[in-house]
């Protein structure tokens, strides 16, 4: 009876100190629908990622000529190769336009009408007028002498307009007793068709 109870005792004691051993903390079912909660957002954001990473591969292979493969690694190589094309025109057409643009301000066009004086004549008025139109880009420097007139100053700035040149700057200066300097600084507007030999003849005629 004594060694049966003992055994009893023993066993029982022992089952104790086994569940005591295996036995686990509860567990927070906040904590796992948190940690489901990210899993999924995560799944999604990877899933739009990817999506619109396709729809930019889908966007750069229209742009591309004459593809033949739809795999992202012929897209992006192509489209390396066709951006190195775009760029050695683009630097063909620079050197071009340089060659061919207008010139710059030492080399612009230049277009100058002065009186024929007559050999007879001493009279310095008879130099006048003198006109000079340089052409730079969009802007143009006109220079006049001429005599000295009631509203000279008004028609010359007048025929500037009608050429559909806009006036930025114009200065007019006395020279000697008898004579004019006007300096007129302008920038062509889009409607702008005349050449420097039309200009001066223009402003010859009324200013003479």
């Amino acid at each position: 009876m004594e060694i049966s109870s003992l055994a009893e005792s023993s066993s029982s004691s022992s089952g104790i100190l086994d569940d005591s051993l295996f036995q686990q903390w509860p567990v927070n079912p906040k904590r796992i629908t948190t940690s489901n909660s990210q899993a999924q957002e995560h799944v999604l954001a990877e899933r739009k990622r990817r999506e619109k990473l396709s729809q930019r591969f889908i966007a750069l292979s229209a742009l591309v000529p004459a593809l033949k493969k739809m795999d992202k690694a012929t897209v992006l190589g192509d489209a390396a190769k066709y951006m190195k094309q775009l760029q050695d025109k683009v630097k063909i057409l620079e050197e071009q336009s340089k060659k061919t643009s207008i010139p710059s301000v030492n080399e612009s066009l230049v277009f100058v009408k002065k009186h024929e004086q007559n050999s007879s004549s001493s009279s310095s008025d008879e130099s006048f007028p003198e006109i000079k139109a340089r052409l730079c880009n969009k802007e143009v420097l006109i220079t006049i002498h001429c005599v000295k007139r009631k509203g000279v100053v008004e028609k010359a700035v007048s025929m500037i307009e009608k050429l559909h040149l806009s006036a930025i700057n114009t200065s007019v200066m006395s020279f000697g007793d008898s004579a004019l300097s006007i300096t007129v600084h302008a920038q062509r507007d889009e409607e702008f068709d005349t050449n420097m030999k039309e200009l001066v003849d223009d402003l010859y005629a009324v200013v003479s």
